[in-house]
């Protein structure tokens, strides 16, 4: 899929920078673009290769040329055949899609570390954005877009100025021009130091932290209750995972930077938060595997006391990556009709969206609405407040 820059249509390919690119969500997006691509794999998990989207005028999947940033060294082919045999890709895949997955990764450059890094923060934001700059120019891409698929930092403090990695890369995609997705719970644009560049950008962005499992249950079940006029006592929960997500949600502010999402669609959807909490438990053994377990206890007539219970046991890198090439492809079309700022459209993939309903059904609902003005290829300039 990353063709040579002298193809004739290069002018309509769209780059995909992403934050994180040797991860497992960001390896598994590469793979699932090019076997999609290819014909070797159906598009399930794809809303947009449904029919409400056939004429929203959507990059292809095959236009689509993938680079990205990451701290990590190792290559995305032997990434790819580690998720192989740990049964989150198909076992032959990384080898029929070898060459998109090398071309991919000779495009991955050094991320950031604040910490370990002398420069400031006006240098690393000229560094990264440059990177992604000279990846636009040498592919002659119609646009690019930045999404963050990198492992969940802790909330910075609200007395520290200063900008956390998550905000350096998007900040770096602003400058660059390029539309931004945040798939994590991490601040990106939400840094107050970042609202006024956010506002002035000209480009969308849309997030955060992609809606993949348990959060995805809230948001159908929390409005049923709330319809069926049936009291929620209290909703525990607990995630069992492994993997890079694992190692970093085991520190307690990530944990809690991940749980804020999850409770704002209790919180929507109920008016207020039940009794309970959500636990995150570090297990290195799932991998990529991880399950989640609801507890809802509930009153209904006549104070009668009930409970509900779900289990959700999935791979996240498999779960996430359909919903990532979504947003890239969606994000990059508002671009490319002129839409500007948040895009509370699409709620649909997050825990915690830019505005908009919460609950399921009326987010997708807005997403097919917007499907449907993306189709009218008409600038529109920055209509949020139309659009929610």
């Amino acid at each position: 899929m990353s063709l040579p820059a002298d193809t004739p249509d290069s002018e309509h390919r769209t780059g995909v920078w992403l934050i994180g690119a040797r991860g497992s969500v960001a390896t598994t997006v590469v793979t699932g673009c090019a076997a999609t691509a290819s014909g070797l794999h159906p598009p399930t998990g794809l809303v947009t290769e449904t029919p409400p989207f056939a004429g929203s005028g959507l990059p292809a999947l095959s236009s689509l040329v993938f680079g990205g940033h990451d701290t990590a060294n190792g290559p995305l082919p032997k990434r790819a055949e580690e998720l192989a045999g740990a049964g989150v890709l198909p076992h032959d895949l990384p080898s029929a899609v070898r060459d998109e997955l090398r071309a991919a990764d000779a495009e991955i450059r050094p991320g950031v570390r604040p910490g370990d890094d002398t420069r400031g923060e006006p240098e690393l934001v000229a560094a990264l954005s440059a990177d992604i700059e000279d990846f636009v120019r040498r592919h002659r891409l119609a646009r690019a877009v930045v999404v963050n698929v990198a492992s969940t930092e802790p909330a910075p403090a609200a007395t520290d100025p200063r900008l956390p990695a998550s905000s350096l890369y998007a900040a770096a995609a602003l400058r660059a021009g390029c539309g931004y997705v945040n798939f994590t719970p991490s601040t990106g644009l939400h840094h107050p130091g970042l609202a006024d560049t956010a506002a002035a950008s000209g480009v969308p962005y849309a997030g955060r932290d992609g809606k993949t499992g348990q959060t995805l249950l809230r948001a159908v079940l929390a409005p049923m209750f709330a319809q069926r006029a049936l009291a929620v006592r209290a909703w525990s929960g607990t995630n069992l995972l492994g993997g890079g997500d694992g190692a970093a949600l085991a520190d307690p502010g990530a944990a809690a930077a991940k749980n804020a999402g999850k409770d704002r669609v209790l919180h929507d959807n109920l008016g207020s938060v039940p009794q309970g909490e959500v636990h995150i438990d570090d297990v290195p053994a799932l991998g990529d595997w991880k399950t989640a377990w609801d507890h809802v206890a509930f009153e209904g007539f006549l104070g009668t006391r009930m409970v509900l219970q779900t289990i959700w046991q999935g791979c996240d890198s498999a779960l996430a990556a359909p919903l990532v090439l979504d947003l890239v492809r969606l994000v990059a079309r508002a671009h490319e009709v002129g839409l500007t700022g948040p895009r509370p459209e699409l709620g649909f993939y997050f825990k915690d969206p830019d505005g908009g309903p919460s609950a399921l059904a009326e987010q997708y609902g807005a997403l097919l609405d917007f499907a449907g003005r993306l189709g009218d290829d008409r600038p529109a300039g920055n209509d949020t407040e139309e659009a929610r």
